[in-house]
């Protein structure tokens, strides 16, 4: 049974003041140390050394999978909002050139209305593929928190928030990876104090932050490269993602210098397990029409399988007949559709011997008049000279002016 000490009021800081920050993060910082005392009770329990820095490592190690494999939804559910996001890029773009240079408020509210009518309507959201890393930050700073005052907690004798014991956080504080880098100690610190065996100590971190620098770029690669189709590659956001596959990975160089062995150590970890799950998802849940799926389809064509109208994997002969059926609703339905019939003049009806079509007249909602022969005068509401005859009146008995008298 793992020993506690007691623990200080998590709102209190090394000044005794209020710490906004550590209330926030202490019960993170409790899991933290609760998962890291569990993996190295665990790994002593199986014969490992307990004041050894690769026991420590290891319980690091098993924090990243603990955390990672809590996060496996959100990580799919990143993977498919990136994917919807790259897929109606071409749509935003109607959508930000229809109010181009609209800068009132009516034309602002409705672009708004009808960017979030098409993120509703394809279920995705720009916040929602950054769930993960958003979710892994807190996690990571209170990791960080717990590893910068091991060195502090150490000499002056304190335990940790609660699980990491007094005796807990002496053995980290003297655990070295390799007998040399202390896993509290950063890359900055090792160069400023340069204790015995530094080169090794910041050839074992450099190394670590180009591993880092490597497997995000890979994990970035990943997705631009395979994981697109070719209409989400004609949008202004797969111009950024591309721009991003280069300089994110180099904002680990920050990282590697200041932050502790032992949180490189984690992100380093976390990498990893990202690219591995993102290249699992990749190959089994590609983007439709983007060359991972190309290869995805060569892969089952080779096992005599293809995927069907439900994207569920059946036998070559199964789709087979699927697209016959398919294509034999598709000409039943355009077979019984009604045809528009086409005008016929009375010299081909003639010939073929059918009723030739009537023309509609121009405006088939204006009524004709009762009598075609009658015509109206140019201007109705023009009185009529003296002399002009009228025409809804007989002129005479002998058709003379009907004003001539005898």
């Amino acid at each position: 049974m793992l020993a506690v000490t007691s623990t200080p009021t998590p709102a209190a800081g090394s000044g005794g003041g209020f710490d906004p920050i550590g209330f926030v993060l202490w019960p993170l910082k409790w899991l933290v140390e609760l998962i890291l005392v569990a993996f190295h009770a665990l790994f002593t329990f199986i014969g490992m050394n307990p004041t050894s820095g690769l026991t420590w490592v290891f319980s690091i190690i098993g924090l990243v999978i603990v955390i990672r494999a809590a996060l496996v939804p959100l990580f799919v559910k990143q993977i498919k909002s990136q994917r919807k996001m790259m897929e109606i890029a071409p749509e935003l773009k109607k959508i930000q050139a229809k109010y181009k240079g609209k800068r009132d408020q009516l034309s602002r509210e409705a672009m708004s209305r009808e960017t979030m009518g098409l993120y509703k309507k394809n279920g995705t959201s720009p916040v929602s593929g950054c769930l993960p890393i958003l979710v892994q930050m807190p996690v990571f700073f209170s990791l960080y928190s717990v590893l910068q005052t091991i060195k502090a907690n150490a000499e002056a004798g304190h335990g940790g928030i609660f699980w990491l014991t007094s005796e807990l956080t002496q053995e980290f504080y003297n655990a070295k990876l390799f007998g040399v880098a202390s896993l509290h100690e950063s890359l900055q610190g090792t160069l400023e104090v340069k204790p015995d065996g530094w080169q090794t100590t910041v050839t074992i971190m450099v190394t670590l932050v180009v591993l880092m620098i490597a497997s995000q770029f890979f994990t970035q690669l990943q997705i631009v490269s395979k994981n697109l189709s070719p209409e989400a590659k004609q949008g202004q956001a797969y111009k950024m993602q591309r721009m991003m596959v280069y300089v994110l990975p180099f904002a680990f160089v920050f990282s590697g210098v200041f932050f502790p062995l032992g949180v490189v150590i984690y992100w380093f970890t976390s990498n990893i397990w990202t690219a591995v799950q993102q290249f699992m998802v990749i190959r089994n849940l590609p983007t439709p029409g983007s060359q991972a799926a190309k290869e995805r389809e060569e892969r089952l064509a080779k096992r005599g399988k293809a995927l069907d109208s439900h994207g569920k994997i059946v036998p070559m002969e199964k789709y087979l007949a699927e697209q016959e059926r398919l294509l034999k609703e598709a000409e039943e339905l355009k077979a019984a559709a009604p045809k528009r019939q086409q005008p016929v003049n009375k010299q081909r009806a003639k010939k073929q011997g059918v009723k030739p079509t009537q023309p509609r007249p121009a405006n088939p909602t204006q009524p004709r008049p009762a009598n075609p022969t009658q015509q109206r005068p140019a201007n109705p509401t023009q009185p009529r000279s003296a002399n002009q005859p009228n025409p809804g009146k007989p002129s005479g008995p002998s058709g003379g002016s009907p004003t001539s008298k005898s």
